[in-house]
């Protein structure tokens, strides 16, 4: 139902990787992703992932960037042949790749100059006009261009590597979240009272997420937005609305 609250940055995710893709790999890096840049008032809006080849990568990075206030990349950073993410934005920008001379010195530092081979030296690489971002965990950083962050895959290292974005990104108010708790009932019960709140508060998202289990089935009903005020009353409206159409078995949960 667009974004809570409107008028919010807004920010997409592009995942690199074959490994993703095959399933050899399961990301965590887009949940992390979310939740960092949700805490920082950007509303994550669009994810992709695309395989290890130089024109998905700058197609999809192009449409992205276009579209979006940031994009964040993640993965194919590394040393080997396949990791390819610096030459798909130094593309995508038309701009040549270049040896930061910092990454240099601290590839020298920790391996001593003679270690640092050629694969070692493609993780150097950064287009002109780049800025580093800072990579607090271990091994070179990753950098930024224009609204793009290309970031680490390895999901520790990238956590990190968040840190160092956190202050470049321009957001919003944050956006808060209630849950209601529906047992006993499927969703075509609380569909309409739900549908009625949504369009009453049109700033807002509103969900459902059905649960099964032995304990019994029901729908958590996710509320989201950017007004704390608006959000209390919506929350109570929507649990009269309930209500009124014979759900009894119901309660609001604490949001993680």
């Amino acid at each position: 139902m667009g974004s809570p609250g409107g008028g919010g940055a807004s920010a997409a995710v592009l995942i690199i990787g074959d490994e993703i893709l095959s399933g050899r790999t399961q990301d965590t890096n887009l949940r992390d992703i979310a939740r960092f840049l949700g805490a920082h008032g950007v509303d994550l809006l669009e994810a992709r992932t695309v395989p290890d080849v130089l024109e998905e990568i700058v197609a999809a990075l192009n449409a992205l960037r276009e579209r979006y206030d940031y994009v964040i990349t993640t993965g194919g950073i590394g040393p080997t042949h396949d990791d390819i993410t610096a030459d798909a934005v130094a593309a995508a920008f038309a701009v040549e790749l270049y040896e930061h001379p910092e990454i240099i010195g601290m590839m020298e530092a920790r391996w001593g100059p003679d270690n640092v081979t050629g694969a070692r030296r493609r993780m150097a690489r950064v287009p002109v006009g780049g800025e580093l971002v800072k990579n607090p965990v271990q091994g070179p950083p990753g950098f930024t261009i224009g609204n793009v962050f290309v970031l680490a895959g390895v999901p520790q290292i990238m956590r990190g590597m968040l840190e160092d974005v956190g202050p470049r990104l321009k957001g919003g108010a944050v956006v808060v979240s209630r849950t209601v708790r529906v047992e006993g009932q499927g969703e075509g019960v609380i569909a309409e009272p739900l549908e009625r709140i949504a369009k009453g508060h049109p700033a807002m998202s509103l969900g459902s997420y059905p649960f099964y289990g032995e304990g019994g089935f029901g729908s958590n009903l996710v509320l989201r937005g950017r007004d704390p005020d608006e959000l209390e009353a919506a929350v109570g409206e929507l649990i009269e609305a309930l209500k009124g159409a014979g759900v009894t078995r119901l309660a609001e949960v604490a949001s993680a």
